[in-house]
C-alpha cells in the first residue's frame, strides 16, 4: 500500500513538473519576435504601458525593477516610439500607489504629465492586459517591463486579440533576481490556467480616452 502511494505521489509530482514546463514553453513561443531589447529596433505604437511594480524594498533600497523600467519608458518616449505612456499597476490601499510612484519619476524625467494616464487596477498582468483594451481602447500597444514579464504579457494580450510588442526594461543580476525568477515559473503556469479556466479582471468600468 505503501508502494502504491508513493508511486502515486511520485507521478502527480512529474505530471506537474511536466505542466509547468509545458505553460512555460507556450508563454515563451507566444513572444518570439515580438520583443526588443534596442529602441531603435522597436517599432512605433500610440501607447507605451509600463507595469506597476513597488518602488522599493522592504530594506528601504530602490528596487531596481522599477528603476529600470522608468528609464526604459523613458527611452521609448524620447526616441518617439511611443506618444503616451499608461502605468498600470497596484493601488490596492492608500498606503500604496505603483502608478503614482511611477507617474512622479517619469514626469522628473521629462515625460509631459499630460502624456501620462494611470490605470489603478492593474492588480495583475492580465488585469493590465485586459484593461488596456477594454477601459483605454488599445488594441495595438508596446509592454514595458523586464523580458520575462513581457512574454507572459504578450501571452495574455495574443488571447485577448491586442497586438502586443515588448521593450525590454534591463534586467537584474541573477542574484538580485532569483526569487523573482523561480515565482515567474509559477506566474506563467497560472497565466496559462487563468485563460484556460477564463478568468477576467478584478475591475472593469468606465472608459478613458488617450488623447
Amino acid at each position: 500500500m505503501i508502494k502504491k502511494l508513493i508511486i502515486v505521489f511520485i507521478s502527480l509530482v512529474v505530471l506537474l513538473f511536466a505542466f509547468i514546463l509545458l505553460s512555460n514553453m507556450i508563454v515563451v513561443q507566444g513572444a518570439i519576435g515580438k520583443t526588443f531589447s534596442k529602441v531603435e529596433a522597436i517599432e512605433k505604437n500610440k501607447v507605451g504601458m509600463v507595469l506597476g511594480t513597488a518602488k522599493y524594498l522592504v530594506n528601504g533600497q530602490i528596487n531596481l525593477y522599477f528603476k529600470y523600467r522608468i528609464d526604459a519608458t523613458v527611452e521609448l518616449f524620447k526616441n518617439h516610439k511611443i506618444d503616451f505612456v499608461l502605468i498600470s499597476g497596484d493601488n490596492g490601499s492608500i498606503y500604496y500607489n505603483e502608478p503614482q510612484d511611477f507617474k512622479k519619476e517619469l514626469i522628473k524625467k521629462g515625460i509631459p504629465e499630460d502624456k501620462i494616464f494611470l490605470d489603478y487596477a492593474g492588480f495583475r498582468t492580465l488585469d493590465s492586459v485586459v484593461r488596456a483594451k477594454e477601459i483605454f481602447g488599445q488594441d495595438s500597444i508596446t509592454i514595458i517591463s523586464q523580458n520575462f514579464h513581457n512574454e507572459r504579457a504578450i501571452y495574455l494580450a495574443n488571447h485577448f486579440n491586442i497586438q502586443a510588442i515588448g521593450y525590454n526594461a534591463q534586467d537584474v543580476s541573477q542574484h538580485y533576481g532569483f526569487k523573482t525568477s523561480v515565482r515567474e515559473y509559477f506566474a506563467r503556469t497560472k497565466a496559462f490556467i487563468d485563460i484556460i479556466i477564463g478568468v477576467k479582471p478584478k475591475f472593469l468600468g468606465d472608459k478613458i480616452k488617450i488623447e
